[in-house]
């Protein structure tokens, strides 16, 4: 695949998807199978560097929850303030998770239809800047959903739900999302700002209260496809170490993420407090190393369990720092502990300046007692947390939305080339039982080819062999019949007749050799059936009686050369058995066609004779005729010769008669 189709067939793709799974299964039906196996192949690279889904456990802020209604096109809405207008790049929709016994983790009561309307300070009504609807096929999912807006810049954003779907546990519907985060830039505009909702959930205003829908904290955790495993940094129980990172050089700070430290690898956790989080953390910038001129960048109260999460966020006013400070405060904790009985720990600390991590390798030094730390401070600047490399937030959810996409899209490739390769294995059953049957085929026509050849050189030898017994046996018995006959003969007038006619028969008994050796020759002789069956009959029968009747001659002219000149042959022989060896003095001939049969009867008075003779059976076999010999009642022998004369036999048009060949002007009448 070139780079250009494999352009077009990403955007065929890209587009299929936004508009839900008939359209890409229709565009996967125009893909050819090398586009399939090279999207496949590109699917699968992409999924080994992108970010994993890892989802958050135990306790903690859920999102935003509307109030129930039994109608699913009840319109509820969210309102975020940015408190100034800013360029917005895109909107992340972050789903309520929910753990279904059957299907595993689904989005729940998240919107099946909705639209997202942006406006500025004073325009109440704004402007719709992205729809979505039932056909998009936005569900089911469990990843964030990130909406392009180039182009807009706004100060404040609604989402209006305007087809809910029900929420898992009692079908009810409702509008629910876990997080809704803006991006102006790598900046999350949203974060933190005041929210408007049209209804809330009066029984649980904790878990689902509206802050927690712009508080920055996801139900994920950052699981990243690359870098290395960094342990997180966690001070000893009772101890209150303070954090100080040098920076190096004076930079202006304006956000700060706080990744909170991994829950634990014992299943169940060996530790039931705080992982580290203080229930009153500052932070603490200055320019000077002494802190003489610190200044409050950060103070932080954890009022409840739901105040934290695997990555917190803050935007603040920027301020020029080269040292922070992280104090833990002595407050207590959520367990309950005294005062003393508290830690501080990170996987990571990542102070921003213009959108870079300024902290990311810096060293880190610790104010502690205890000599019994086991962790490194190194790990808190190292830019890896337990899984990997450490992400921007939205790189890290805009590859979790990406992974979404391929992997909903992946086993429809996968389907449609198991459906390709099933059709591609019949077919090539399906052709190698052909080139089986072709092979059989050819083998058989050819055997089938060796056998008619075989059969026609046996047909051409046993031809050959009656040819020359018929017709030079007929001609040498007149021959030796004239040559007695010129021994008694009475004048030099007479003997000169039968000299000639034994001339003629020589040079017809030469032609007819040459015949026989040359088959070509065959429509060029005996062509005149009926004349020449009459002229051998004086010839060879001299000294008999004879009657010759012919009916239905007109139909004799319609048979192939090669059936005339097997039934001359034929009715030859048969005057040569009965002059050598019957003794009769009488012989009738009778012969009779019709458009479907020919019969042809010879009868003698001589002695008869037991049986047919060979000669006769071969020549009625090249004739594919029946034959049968009888004895009359008044003596003698009848043969039958009984030929259907089909397509086989006849020309395929009348031929008119031809002139008899001559030689030397003499006719072959012997």
């Amino acid at each position: 695949m070139n780079r250009v189709q494999k352009i077009l067939f990403s955007a065929l793709i890209t587009g299929a998807l936004s508009t839900g799974a008939a359209p890409l299964e229709e565009s996967l039906d125009k893909a050819s199978l090398s586009q399939l196996e090279q999207r496949l192949a590109e699917i699968d690279a992409d999924l080994e560097q992108l970010a994993h889904f890892g989802l958050r456990s135990g306790i903690g802020a859920i999102g935003y929850r509307s109030f129930r209604s039994k109608d699913a096109n009840t319109k509820e809405w969210i309102e975020v303030d940015f408190g100034a207008a800013y360029p917005i790049d895109n909107v992340v929709m972050v789903p309520a998770i929910w753990r279904d016994q059957e299907k595993g983790f689904q989005a729940d009561g998240f919107p099946v239809e909705f639209r997202v309307v942006a406006g500025m300070i004073g325009d109440t009504n704004g402007t719709v800047i992205a729809e979505r609807h039932a056909a998009d096929a936005v569900l089911p999912r469990i990843a964030p959903l990130v909406i392009p807006t180039p182009g807009t810049t706004a100060s404040w954003i609604r989402i209006e739900a305007t087809r809910l779907s029900p929420r898992a546990f009692d079908n009810w519907h409702a509008f629910q999302l876990a997080e809704l985060l803006v991006f102006s830039g790598p900046k999350n505009v949203a974060l933190r700002r005041t929210v408007k909702v049209s209804s809330s959930q009066p029984d649980r205003p904790g878990a689902w209260d509206k802050r927690f829908l712009v508080d920055g904290l996801t139900p994920y955790l950052m699981d990243s496809a690359e870098g290395i495993q960094s342990r997180a940094f966690v001070s000893e129980v009772g101890e209150q170490p303070t954090l100080t990172l040098d920076l190096e050089n004076e930079y202006p700070i304006n956000r700060i993420h706080l990744h909170a430290t991994d829950e634990g690898a014992t299943v169940p956790l060996a530790y039931p407090g705080d992982l580290g989080i203080p229930m009153h953390l500052q932070i603490l910038g200055a320019v000077q190393p002494d802190f003489s001129d610190a200044a409050l960048l950060l103070d932080y109260h954890r009022n409840t369990i739901n105040d934290t999460g695997p990555i917190m966020i803050w935007n603040i006013p920027e301020k020029n720092c080269r040292y922070v400070r992280l104090i833990a405060q002595k407050t207590g904790d959520a367990a309950n502990l005294s005062a003393d009985k508290f830690r501080i720990g990170f996987s990571e600390i990542e102070l921003f300046s213009n959108d870079r991590n300024v902290a990311l390798g810096k060293k880190v030094q610790i104010t502690q007692t205890s000599e019994r730390q086991h962790r490194s401070p190194d790990a808190l600047t190292d830019g890896n947390n337990l899984y990997g490399k450490i992400l921007p937030i939205q790189d890290w959810l805009n590859q979790l939305a990406r992974r979404h996409d391929l992997e909903t899209e992946r086993p429809l490739i996968s389907e449609e080339l198991n459906q390709r390769y099933t059709r591609q294995k019949i077919n090539l059953i399906r052709m190698s039982w052909l080139t089986v049957l072709l092979i059989v085929g050819i083998v058989i026509i050819f055997l089938t080819e060796r056998l008619y050849q075989l059969r026609q050189v046996a047909r051409i030898k046993e031809r050959f062999a009656a040819d020359l017994h018929d017709e030079l046996g007929a001609n040498i018995h007149t021959i030796a019949m004239l040559s007695d006959i010129a021994q008694d003969a009475e004048s030099q007038e007479e003997w000169k007749h039968i000299h000639q006619r034994i001339e003629e028969l020589t040079d017809r008994t030469s032609t007819s050799i040459r015949h026989i050796v040359n088959m070509q020759e065959a429509d060029n002789l005996y062509i005149g059936l009926v004349a020449d069956m009459q002229r051998a009959a004086q010839r060879i029968g001299t000294n008999l009686e004879q009657d010759f009747i012919i009916e239905g001659e007109s139909h004799l002219d319609h048979l192939k050369p090669r059936i005339r000149i097997d039934l001359f042959l034929f009715y030859k022989e048969c005057l040569v058995n009965i002059c050598r060896h019957s003794g009769a003095t009488r012989l009738k001939t009778h012969l009779a066609a019709d458009s479907k049969s020919l019969r042809l009867t010879i009868q003698d008075n001589g002695q008869g004779i037991e049986g047919i003779p060979p000669s006769l059976k071969r020549r009625a076999r090249l004739l594919g005729a029946k034959i049968s010999a009888t004895a009359p009642s008044d003596g003698g022998t009848c043969i039958t010769l009984t030929l259907k004369t089909g397509k086989r036999t006849r020309l395929s048009r009348h031929r008119p008669r031809s002139k008899q060949r001559t030689r030397k002007g003499r006719s072959h009448e012997a």
